[in-house]
């Protein structure tokens, strides 16, 4: 409140009713207006097989690097996360930084797909996606870049396939001591959760259900969501944000069955990746394989991928060229929050422009 308001209290009274009747407007065009387009950043699909889409980002600038970069998105959200709007969009600012994007996301996978697994991620459709990058540009590598799950699948695939064709591996948020998040270990413990039934009777498992389970990691979020947003709906910038990142929150996508199976199993029970016994298609993952310059970026507050879970990371890997950062931020807004043009978007597109070249 200014000094003016303060002296004033009629003043005060004045701005804070014009401030409702703001409020009482803007309400009405929050319920009855449509949700913001999101992933408008032109693009072309070079690959859409069963809930595999491989996206060629239309260049914005002349002169590019040599290195395209794949972005991965994790499996269980939409891959507009690094598209939001302009100026709000990691993919348009690795674009205006002179890089050759493509983004490797999903559909929902159909009942028959309840049969995808790991090896299906790892061995197929990643590879898949880089061979049509090679096609594409003419490159005979890429810089891989993979958010949450996505940067699992990375590190999988990496470990197994990615010497002849993986220039950079840059990770955000990906865990890979499971045994660290301590809730979804509490919902996923094997004495009570019976994942065999569950998939044997659903088939995929369901979006909705997937969302319940990251709506309670933090369950008084959506209230005091709900508070902040009717306190700011005279701004329309705070609302545009509000509704890009409840639309995203909220559109969950199903996870074939087989593969939750396996996850579940693998990683949250046995935790295979952090003891170093994990397998792909009967193949041993052995993260010390990955010699390539790495890169991981950890949000200090993230409340779906806690530090512990992601910390151990660094040191798996084989690189002499490897570097983690923690930055400010949670899950979500470290990569596409306000702030994240001003820490995580700079820090990776100079992290890439000096191996691109």
């Amino acid at each position: 409140m200014t000094d003016a308001a303060t002296a004033d209290p009629f003043a005060a009274a004045s701005a804070e009713f014009e401030r409702m009747l703001a409020r009482q407007v803007k309400g009405f065009d929050y319920f009855t207006s449509p949700a913001p387009a999101v992933g408008v950043t032109p693009k072309d699909t070079l690959i859409a097989r069963g809930t595999m889409r491989l996206n060629h980002y239309r260049p914005l600038v002349d002169d590019v690097y040599r290195v395209p970069v794949l972005l991965v998105m994790a499996t269980t959200n939409r891959g507009f996360i690094f598209d939001m709007v302009p100026g709000q969009s990691l993919v348009e600012f690795l674009l205006k930084a002179g890089f050759d994007v493509f983004m490797l996301e999903w559909e929902p996978p159909r009942p028959h797909e309840r049969d995808l697994t790991l090896e299906s991620y790892v061995l197929d459709f990643l590879p898949a996606a880089v061979e049509r990058i090679a096609d594409e540009t003419g490159e005979p590598d890429v810089s891989v870049v993979g958010y949450c799950f996505g940067g699992v699948l990375s590190l999988l695939w990496a470990a197994l396939e990615g010497d002849g064709r993986l220039a950079n591996l840059a990770t955000f948020t990906t865990p890979v001591d499971f045994h660290r998040m301590d809730l979804f270990q509490s919902w996923a413990d094997r004495r009570y959760f019976d994942v065999d039934r569950l998939v044997d009777t659903l088939g995929n498992v369901p979006g909705e259900m997937l969302y319940s389970a990251f709506y309670m990691l933090r369950p008084a979020a959506g209230t005091a969501q709900n508070i902040r947003l009717y306190d700011n709906l005279w701004d329309d910038a705070f609302v545009r944000s509000v509704r890009m990142f409840e639309r995203w929150n909220n559109d969950t996508l199903p996870l074939a069955g087989e593969y939750f199976r396996q996850t579940t199993k693998q990683l949250m029970w046995d935790n295979r990746l952090v003891e170093r016994t994990m397998e792909v298609g009967g193949r041993a993952i052995d993260l010390s394989r990955i010699v390539q310059p790495f890169l991981h970026l950890a949000a200090e507050h993230d409340h779906i991928v806690p530090r512990e879970a992601s910390a151990p990371l660094i040191d798996m890997i084989g690189s002499a060229d490897k570097r983690e950062v923690v930055l400010k931020g949670g899950h979500v807004s470290l990569v596409a929050g306000p702030n994240a043009v001003k820490r995580m978007w700079p820090t990776l597109a100079r992290w890439l422009a000096e191996r691109s070249t």
